[in-house]
């Protein structure tokens, strides 16, 4: 039986006065017992929560009345025990981070294109495929023939794209993400820079992994999420990969089996880049974690590492 419903969701959209809807947000949220953290900005609204059913639909319901979002892009999900140990709604400059705030994603992203239809997109000779995530992403599954723009974190991508010349700008670019929303802006900032015809897959990879067949696939390997299951593969069944939690690369099997890996503390791709005081805090964290475990409580280091932008 699962007692909690999980739902995460974004838009951008036009919110001036987005400081002002803060508070709201926390008062029906703490009424609905619902949990998690919702991002607010000029630019829209993005977050991840998760309750009872009724609390949550009661907490959408309150989001769709803010301008621009009746259209949520929603992605449900389903749990025994809540996964978050508070609820925080947070002002930011930007609610997903490329560290150029001016970019207007609500009207200027690119094309969407459904997933039934983006074999076809990708297929064609013509068409550039870029894949908009960090390179530890990349590294575990991506579309067959995407370019990996090798960055570290989202704020990278501008530089990057800045740097692939004007023959681009007249190419197609077909972009893809996760979930949807780095990639409406990362269309949009290529608009902004002069491209021409520029698509995105809607809904990001979850959305084709859960509505093209397998057999129909396009998709190599396994997509990177950003909760406990750490990876997905076709209809959202958990991944093979685990996570090393002090530089949060997802692991292999082989991986695990590395005399380098020790649960909390080091993994093959990080035992060199550590001091001995950072393994000894790694290492009391993970004490703490697995004493929290035995108790049956949760502990916030083990949720709050997992966490990341999306």
């Amino acid at each position: 039986m699962t007692d909690y419903t999980i739902v995460a969701f974004y838009r951008f959209t036009h919110l001036p006065d987005f400081e002002a809807r803060r508070q709201p947000l926390i008062d029906v949220c703490t009424r609905g017992d619902v949990f998690g953290t919702i991002l607010l900005a000029e630019e829209g609204i993005n977050g991840t929560i998760a309750g009872p059913a009724d609390g949550i639909d009661t907490v959408i319901g309150h989001i769709r009345t803010l301008p621009g979002c009746t259209e949520l892009d929603l992605k449900w999900s389903s749990a025994d025990a809540n996964p978050f140990l508070r609820m925080k709604v947070r002002l930011k400059k930007e609610i997903v981070t490329m560290g150029i705030p001016q970019i207007d994603a609500a009207s200027s992203a690119g094309e969407y294109v459904e997933p039934e239809a983006w074999n076809d997109l990708i297929s064609d000779p013509d068409v550039v495929v870029i894949d908009t995530r960090n390179d530890y992403e990349v590294g575990i599954g991506t579309f067959a023939g995407a370019i990996n723009p090798e960055t570290a974190s989202f704020r990278d991508f501008p530089e990057w794209l800045q740097s692939q010349g004007e023959d681009l700008k007249q190419t197609k670019v077909a972009m893809f993400c996760t979930g949807g929303i780095r990639c409406e802006k990362s269309t949009a900032y290529a608009r902004s820079l002069g491209f021409k015809d520029v698509f995105h897959l809607k809904g990001g990879i979850l959305n084709y992994l859960e509505k093209v067949p397998q057999a129909d696939t396009m998709w190599q390997g396994e997509c990177f999420v950003f909760d406990q299951r750490v990876s997905v593969g076709h209809d959202l069944a958990p991944g093979s990969y685990d996570m090393c939690h002090a530089c949060r690369t997802p692991l292999t099997d082989a991986d695990q089996r590395s005399p380098a890996y020790v649960p909390g503390v080091s993994c093959p791709h990080c035992q060199d880049e550590r001091s001995e005081d950072q393994r000894k805090r790694y290492l009391e964290r993970q004490r703490q974690i697995e004493r929290a475990r035995a108790r049956g409580a949760k502990h916030l280091g083990s949720a709050a590492q997992l966490r990341r932008a999306k």
